[in-house]
Parts: structure tokens; C-alpha cells; sequence
């Protein structure tokens, strides 16, 4: 009866789980384990994939760690991860069963220490300069005296005070305020947003567009003005098409919207101070300048009224130069009347030469003669009219006789018998050339035939192959094949196989040894 039943494997009454059970499992623990952990390393590979998430590697000496963060996170992150940045991850260990893997879900990232924050900043600066946007040639000229200035700073600071205050004190002009965080993670994205914003205001619209633009921020850490060393911002600088005043920080402090800017002040002050002049000292400078511009006017009043005295001294008096024409006007003004009166008398002995020629009866035999060269026109007119239609008629009937269906008739089947000949030599002529084809076509198969190898197989030679059906032309080559396939004309023989004799091969093999 034991030997009936079989002995139990060791270990068979140990629970089985399915692949999507274990790793379940595995992820509950590792998720329960590390819900909440901070790694520092370096940034390895870096992917931004099209649907918003980020996919980057932290390593160390001897490890990797895949990291992911989601779209929504990604965009939450006030650093982004670069190649060969040295961070500070925070988030929770997770899996990825569809590659049995662990990785780390990020929420958070922060350089690790001061000296990698500044690392990073001379790497990015140096990529942006090397792309041409702190380039002198880009800067624009800040305008003397605008009328509209768009500020971008926090609306609850001191910053915007002293810049107001500044203003007003020197020369006060409309300000645009666009608020924004001017530190934290949402600084970077709302600066370049109101620096592109400021630029898509169009003239006449609803709100005036600024003829200046100043960024400004009071200063801070490292970390604090971080923002306006990101990307995003020093490349909306640069792009502005409004000239761009960067005051952030105190007079030590330098970020990356500073080189991209047109101009940097070192603070708010100061940018206040570049964007417009004071008011009192214009106003002193045109005094000045008028009452300059009234002396040299009265300067060269004087000059030019003496020197109309000199010149009018040598000029001759007015009698001199107008008594003689006065004295021909008397005399042409004293010959007048009596020429006007000889005019007129010889006009009226001119027209009355005229009038006599016009008598009535001249004019009625005019007329007379000239209706009766119209009657006889008129009277030739209907004829001639008459002949030139008969005659068009005429013309019509001819060529309507020629063009007639019956004189067309003979034509037309004239055509039709020399298309039918042509189409039967056409049909005759293909088929001929149909057959010539035929006839080559038969002749290289029969020449295939008579060149191929089965042709050569009826004439006592035969093919042999080995065992992996390659064609075996050397003796040494057969003899290393344990099966040989000999091909004749008539079928195939097959040696070595488990049906035949050691002699039946040995003579087969002697009989066909030519071929090897």
C-alpha cells in the first residue's frame, strides 16, 4: 500500500503566491517602511517626458536610484534636477512591478550646500552665455524719460515703496505694478510670466504699455533669490522687447537676470533712480537753456540789424532807381488814347469787308447745292445695298453646296475602309510579335534546362550532400559527415542511415569515390 502513495516533497505545504501577489507584497513593504525619506547624491541621466512627468537617477560611489515626479510634482519643484548636481530628494521609496524595481517618488529637491548651489549657478551661466543671451549687442538703450514704467516685484514690500517714493520724488510717472513672489517656487514661474505679459500689452489698449520694465527684490540668501537665476526668467529677460532694469538684492548680490537685463541697478533705489531724471534739475537745465537760447537771439537780432545798416548805405536812393521807369510809364500812359482809338478803327473797316461777302442769297444756294448732293446719296444708297446682299446671299448658297451631307458622304467611308485596314494590319502585327516572344521565351527554358544540374545528373554524375543538406565537393568533406545524400537522375539514395549495412556503405562509397 506505501508503495502506492508518493513521499512528500519537503516544503510542500508552503503557501504559493502569484508574481502580482509578491509584489504586492513587496510594495506595501517598502512603501510602509520608507513613507518619508530624504537621499542625497548626485543627478545621473535626466528625462523629461512629452506628458509632463520627470524621470531622473541619483547615484552615489557604488548605487543608482531611479527617481520619477509627476506632472503636478514637477511643476511644484523649486529646483530643477540637472546632470551632475549634487540634491537633496525628498519623497518615498516605491515599486514598479511592471520591472520589478524600486525607485523613489519625488516631492521635493534642494542643492545640497551652498558651494553645489553656486556650482549649478556657473554651470547655467555658462550655457546661457554661450547662447548668445548676455551678449552686448542684444542690450537695448533705456529710454530718457518714459512715460509708462511696469514694475515686477511683490506688491506688499518695502521695495515697491521706495521705488514709488523715488519716482515721486524725481519725476513722477504712470506705474504699472505686477505682483508676484519674489521668492519660493512660484517666484521663477510668475516673474517670466509678468515680463512676457508685460510685452503682449499692445498700444491703445485698455491698459498702456510700458515703455520700461524693473525687476527688483531686496536682498537675501543665496537660496532666497534663487528664482531669478532659473532658466525661465533669464531667458524671458533676455527676449523682452521692453528695455529691462534688474534691481534684486543689495549691490553684492548678482543673479543671472542680471547679465540678461539691459541695464542692472544695485537696488530698487537705483533702479528709480536710472529710469527717470529729476524734474527739478530738468526744469533748472531748460531755464538755463531758454535764457541762453533769449541771449543769442538778441546777440544775433543786433548783429544782423547792424549789418542791414552798413549794407543799406551803399545801396543807390529810390529816386535814382525809379525816375527813369517813371518816366516811361508817363510816356506810354500819354500814347494810350489815341493808339486805342486807331484799334478800333481799323476793327470795324475789317468787319465790315466781311459782312459784305455774307449776303442771304449766297448762303440759301450754299444750301441748296449741298441738299441736293444728300438727296442723291440717298437715293443711290438702296440700290447698292440691294447688290450687296444678293450678292452675300449668293456667296452663302455656294459654300452651303459644298459643305453639303451628300458630297460628305464619300469621304467618310473612304476614312472608315482606311481605318479598318489599318486596325487589321495593327492586330496582325501584334499578334506576330506576340508569337516571336512565345517562340524566344520556349527557347531560354529549354536553354535553362539543358544548363541546370538535372541535366548533368542524366548524364551519369550525381550531387551528394550531407546531413544538413550542404553540397559536399571534397572527399575529406564527406568523410566528416556521419549520413551522406546521394542525388541521382532517377531519386535519391541516403548512406549511413539505421537501416544500412557497414558493407553497402563501404562499397557505395568506393563505388562513387570520383566524386569526392
Amino acid at each position: 500500500m506505501s508503495d502506492l502513495l508518493d513521499d512528500p516533497r519537503e516544503g510542500a505545504n508552503e503557501p504559493e503566491f502569484t508574481v502580482s501577489e509578491i509584489s504586492s507584497a513587496v510594495k506595501r513593504t517598502i512603501e510602509g517602511t520608507f513613507d518619508h525619506v530624504r537621499i542625497r547624491g548626485e543627478v545621473g541621466r535626466v528625462v523629461h517626458a512629452r506628458s509632463g512627468h520627470l524621470y531622473f537617477d541619483i547615484k552615489d560611489d557604488r548605487s543608482v536610484l531611479g527617481c520619477t515626479a509627476w506632472k503636478g510634482q514637477a511643476a511644484r519643484l523649486t529646483v530643477m534636477p540637472e546632470e551632475g548636481m549634487e540634491i537633496i530628494a525628498t519623497g518615498r521609496l516605491t515599486t514598479f512591478p511592471g520591472q520589478s524595481k524600486y525607485q523613489m517618488n519625488v516631492q521635493d529637491v534642494a542643492v545640497a550646500g551652498e558651494g553645489a548651489l553656486m556650482a549649478m549657478l556657473e554651470k547655467r551661466k555658462k550655457k546661457l552665455a554661450a547662447e548668445g543671451l548676455f551678449d552686448l549687442d542684444r542690450k537695448q538703450d533705456i529710454p530718457f524719460l518714459p512715460e509708462v514704467i511696469g514694475v515686477v516685484t511683490s506688491p506688499t514690500g518695502a521695495v515697491i515703496r521706495d521705488i514709488l517714493h523715488r519716482l515721486r520724488d524725481r519725476f513722477p510717472r504712470k506705474v504699472l505694478i505686477w505682483p508676484v513672489a519674489v521668492q519660493g517656487e512660484r517666484c521663477a514661474q510668475e516673474v517670466a510670466r509678468a515680463i512676457e505679459g508685460f510685452n503682449a500689452f499692445t498700444d491703445g489698449g485698455a491698459l498702456p504699455r510700458p515703455d520700461l520694465i524693473i525687476v527688483a527684490r531686496g536682498g537675501g540668501s543665496i537660496e532666497d533669490l534663487w528664482g531669478f537665476n532659473e532658466e525661465i526668467v533669464v531667458r524671458a529677460a533676455s527676449a523682452s522687447n521692453i528695455p529691462l532694469i534688474s534691481a534684486v538684492g543689495h549691490e553684492t548680490d548678482t543673479t543671472l537676470i542680471d547679465f540678461a537685463s539691459d541695464h542692472r541697478a544695485p537696488t530698487p533705489t537705483a533702479a528709480a533712480e536710472r529710469a527717470v531724471p529729476v524734474r527739478a534739475e530738468l526744469l533748472a537745465r531748460l531755464e538755463e537753456t531758454e535764457s541762453r537760447r533769449i541771449n543769442a537771439m538778441r546777440v544775433a537780432l543786433n548783429y544782423r540789424g547792424e549789418k542791414l545798416r552798413d549794407l543799406s548805405r551803399a545801396l543807390p536812393r529810390k529816386d535814382a532807381l525809379l525816375g527813369q521807369s517813371q518816366q516811361r510809364l508817363d510816356l506810354a500812359s500819354a500814347r494810350l488814347p489815341s493808339a486805342l482809338t486807331a484799334r478800333v478803327s481799323f476793327g470795324r473797316s475789317k468787319l465790315s469787308q466781311a459782312s459784305g461777302a455774307l449776303r442771304p442769297s449766297l448762303l440759301a444756294r450754299s444750301l441748296q447745292v449741298a441738299g441736293e448732293r444728300v438727296d442723291d446719296r440717298a437715293k443711290r444708297l438702296s440700290p447698292a445695298l440691294a447688290r450687296r446682299t444678293r450678292t452675300a446671299q449668293d456667296d452663302l448658297s455656294k459654300t452651303a453646296a459644298r459643305y453639303n451631307n451628300i458630297a460628305l458622304a464619300p469621304q467618310i467611308e473612304r476614312r472608315k475602309t482606311d481605318f479598318s485596314n489599318l486596325l487589321a494590319r495593327f492586330t496582325q502585327a501584334a499578334k506576330a510579335q506576340q508569337t516571336q516572344h512565345t517562340n524566344k521565351l520556349d527557347a531560354l527554358d529549354r536553354l535553362r534546362l539543358t544548363l541546370g544540374y538535372t541535366a548533368t545528373l542524366d548524364r551519369g554524375y550525381a550531387v551528394v550532400r550531407g546531413a544538413d543538406g550542404t553540397v559536399l565537393t571534397r572527399k575529406k568533406d564527406a568523410k566528416s559527415h556521419a549520413t551522406l545524400e546521394i542525388e541521382f537522375a532517377d531519386g535519391t539514395l541516403r548512406l549511413g542511415e539505421s537501416g544500412t549495412t557497414k558493407a553497402s556503405k563501404t562499397k557505395a562509397t568506393d563505388d562513387q569515390g570520383s566524386l569526392f
